[in-house]
């Protein structure tokens, strides 16, 4: 048997710590299910200021208080403590920067929840989360086998073990994994540059188009890229618009770069055991999910008519994720007898439009603007379909929930919902949704229609709802990619 791998898993955000979207999902689960595969497997993320010490059973590390961090010519102190995420077989430790400047007075993790606009020292904070990393593994003397960033935030880190710390860090591998390339972290170089303390030769590994790109120098000086899905591996190879020209760093190395599709926890997300939903239910008591329906429509305010679906949404509400389309196709939408339910937050003005939909059409619309993962979860078990209609979309975690949960996905034909969502065609198998390819609001409201034609025929509708569930989209098969992944690079 292999030897037990020791990794460091590095994100800006996981569960339940942090959460914005579907990175800290990833980053809960995947270190879990690594857990599960034996390996010493360990995360590290920023501790921001709503979340409690008390109710996530966070304490200090003698060794790792009041750690000397330089930001350019600024010193902060970090303290690194600890904490665990579990799920009902295993748990993970978690290694957590705490910093008052940074992150403890920030009540959001990217941006400021008053007003929607990114911190204007987020490259200072990153650069910071960055180095509190690396002077981790030096205290700890623990010098891990993999290195594992995530994303633009944590694009530095490899800078570091490469550039300043060679040796401590000579028999680690790094693993670099785009979750959304469309995030690149791009601050004025100038100004961030002489912040990040490297030298004069580094400055063309970290810039891009004359700015500043953490996401760039993670592709850089990563041993292994990856993405989280084939078709958005595709996509953003070859799309300059979508990647801001860094597709052409990613053709440089493509030798190593290889999509993994992610998974989801099926721990949490299961609708025999999930505390959140009003009655459990598997796919042999798929008549126990009309409870749900009724309860979710009581939290909406909306009534329940058994036999009248329910569409689903559960989102950023920005532009690309669909609700461009949702503007425009909201009239003809609602014509159907059906009911819409949207949970999300984002863009002012997509909030008040829905808000004023919710308004025109009480019976009709339910819309909550905020994130509720409890209501998140009720929602999965409680709607007959799943909107995501998206512009891009690198993997989606929801169709996938959606799956475990009966409820049958509508989804544009793009990255990650390509790659899981199947339409009934005779060709790529029995379907368990239903796709629509061109971003128009007649195309995605054409996908809905077969949807309702579909949900009119109870056992032509019960055979997709079946074959969702039947299908594993756990994280043990991305796990072993990863493993694959980790063990190769010893190989080369």
């Amino acid at each position: 048997m292999a030897k037990p791998l020791s990794i460091l898993f590095c994100a800006s955000e996981i569960f339940p710590f942090a959460k914005t979207g579907g990175l800290a999902d990833v980053a809960y689960g995947l270190p879990l299910a690594l857990r599960d595969l034996g390996h010493d497997i360990r995360v590290m993320l920023p501790k921001y200021g709503p979340i409690s010490e008390r109710r996530n059973r966070i304490h200090e590390i003698n060794r790792l208080k009041d750690l000397p961090i330089p930001v350019g010519e600024l010193t902060e102190p970090a303290t690194v403590k600890s904490s665990s995420i579990v799920n009902p077989r295993t748990k993970v430790q978690a290694y957590m920067t705490t910093n008052h400047r940074y992150f403890d007075s920030k009540w959001g993790v990217y941006s400021d929840p008053e007003t929607g606009q990114d911190y204007e020292d987020n490259d200072e904070r990153f650069i910071f989360f960055s180095r509190t990393v690396i002077e981790t593994c030096m205290l700890l003397g623990w010098f891990p086998d993999v290195v594992h960033c995530n994303d633009w935030h944590t694009g530095l880190i490899p800078v570091y073990m490469r550039e300043m710390f060679p040796e401590q860090f000579a028999d680690t591998k790094i693993v670099f994994t785009i979750h959304n390339i469309a995030n690149q972290g791009d601050f004025d170089l100038d100004a961030t540059f002489p912040k990040a303390g490297f030298d004069e030769g580094v400055r063309e590994r970290v810039s891009h188009n004359g700015r500043f790109n953490f996401l760039k120098a993670g592709l850089s000086y990563a041993d292994h890229i990856t993405t989280v899905s084939p078709s958005y591996a595709r996509e953003i190879l070859e799309n300059g618009e979508l990647t801001d020209g860094l597709n052409e760093v990613l053709a440089a190395r493509k030798d190593v770069f290889s999509p993994v599709l992610n998974g989801i926890d099926t721990t949490v997300w299961n609708p025999e055991k999930d505390k959140s939903i009003a009655r459990k239910y598997t796919a042999d008591s798929i008549d126990k999910k009309e409870a749900n329906k009724e309860k979710v429509l009581e939290s909406f305010g909306l009534n329940f008519k058994a036999d009248r679906p329910v569409i689903a949404m559960i989102s950023r509400l920005v532009p690309h994720k669909g609700l461009s389309l949702i503007q425009d196709a909201a009239g003809k939408l609602l014509e159907h007898d059906l009911q819409l339910l949207v949970l999300g937050e984002g863009d002012q003005d997509i909030q008040e439009f829905l808000e004023s939909l919710q308004k025109d059409h009480p019976d009709k619309v339910g819309v909550k603007i905020g994130f509720d993962d409890n209501l998140a979860h009720l929602i999965e078990a409680g709607a007959d379909m799943f909107l995501m209609p998206s512009l891009f979309e690198p993997c989606g975690l929801n169709q996938m929930y959606s799956f475990a949960y009966g409820t049958v996905p509508v989804v544009r034909a793009t990255g990650g919902l390509k790659d899981t969502v199947r339409e009934e065609d005779g060709e790529a198998g029995p379907g368990n949704g239903f796709v629509f390819d061109d971003y128009t609001a007649e195309a995605m409201l054409a996908a809905v229609a077969r949807a309702l034609e579909a949900y009119g025929d109870k056992s032509r509708w019960n055979t997709i709802v079946a074959q969702g569930m039947s299908e594993d989209h756990s994280w043990n098969k991305a796990a072993g990619e990863y493993e694959d992944i980790y063990r190769g690079l010893f190989e080369a």
